[in-house]
């Protein structure tokens, strides 16, 4: 039988504390947090394990350490309205929640939304709207957010996303393609001006249906 909380404590302190997610916030989030809640059945032994958990329909549910370092680098903050973009079974999703003022999130498998929408309020989680939506290219609304987090990578990242945030926004997102990606954080400085800082190397899912790169043909 899985000791569930000692699981969740070397979760956090042998995997996450050591990729360099040092915020407190972001670790109580994580300790408090019942990712086991998250798993789809048949996987529950993974639930605290350093791996991807496959979700169906080609997706997967992230690593904790990656979890940890993108919520890491938006800084999310009380006040905050956040946007995620790839719901899956709705772990982020919580995380996100529990640490600001309200979550959008939108996924374009109606399933995972139907999933997600049953976690979250199995743990009391209200201040989330979850939408079935495609939104690989574009977030499909016209609100600013102060934050927003793409699950999944892209080849390239459309302006869109950037023009979305609020002044002082935070945009993470993991860029380029397999076997080499950046995550990267693109806050917004100005009307139209916005920085840019690589953080890490790594590689995860693309979103289904993101822009292509174009490349040429001879």
């Amino acid at each position: 039988m899985m000791n569930v909380e000692l699981a969740r404590f070397n979760m956090v302190e042998q995997q996450i504390r050591p990729w360099d997610v040092l915020d407190l916030r972001v670790l109580n989030l994580l300790d408090t947090t019942p990712r086991e809640a998250f798993v789809p059945k048949g996987y529950e032994n993974l639930a605290f394990a350093d791996t991807e958990i496959p979700l169906g329909n080609q997706e997967v549910m992230l690593a904790p350490k990656m979890v940890g370092r993108l919520v890491q680098a938006a800084d999310i903050h009380e006040s905050d309205i956040v946007f995620e973009v790839g719901t899956g079974s709705g772990y982020l999703t919580a995380l996100l929640a529990k640490g600001c003022r309200h979550v959008d999130s939108a996924d374009i498998h109606e399933s995972f939304i139907e999933t997600a929408q049953q976690n979250l309020a199995a743990q009391g989680i209200e201040n989330v709207t979850l939408e079935h939506r495609d939104c690989a290219q574009n977030i499909g609304n016209d609100k600013l957010y102060d934050a927003i987090i793409l699950t999944g990578s892209v080849p390239f990242l459309p302006n869109r996303f950037q023009e979305s945030l609020q002044r002082a926004g935070r945009l993470v997102a993991v860029v380029g393609e397999g076997p080499v990606m950046e995550a990267i954080l693109i806050t917004r400085i100005g009307d139209n001006e916005w920085s840019k800082e690589l953080l890490f190397e790594t590689e995860i899912p693309a979103l289904h249906n993101a822009e292509k790169v174009d490349r040429f043909t001879f």
